[in-house]
């Protein structure tokens, strides 16, 4: 069973992995982005689109945790 579980983990990640690579390849016009007066130079879109993805995993569990601990009783 141990087996499988970590077969089937192998697999997944070589999914989430070709999909991003597939994702990346796909997306690759040039855009400038401009943002609260900010200039970013032209980068492919997937750049951004990853990099707002990673951006969102980090400051939400990093705000959930911050409100979890405002909230639990001392």
């Amino acid at each position: 069973m141990r087996n499988f579980k970590r077969l089937a983990l192998v697999v997944l990640a070589l999914l989430v992995a070709s999909a991003i690579v597939l994702f990346v390849l796909e997306n690759n016009q040039p855009v400038a982005l401009l943002f609260l007066g900010w200039s970013a130079p032209q980068l492919p879109v997937s750049v951004f689109v990853i990099l707002a993805l990673l951006a969102g995993m980090v400051v939400g569990p990093s705000l959930a945790w911050f409100l979890g601990m405002r909230r639990r009783p001392k």
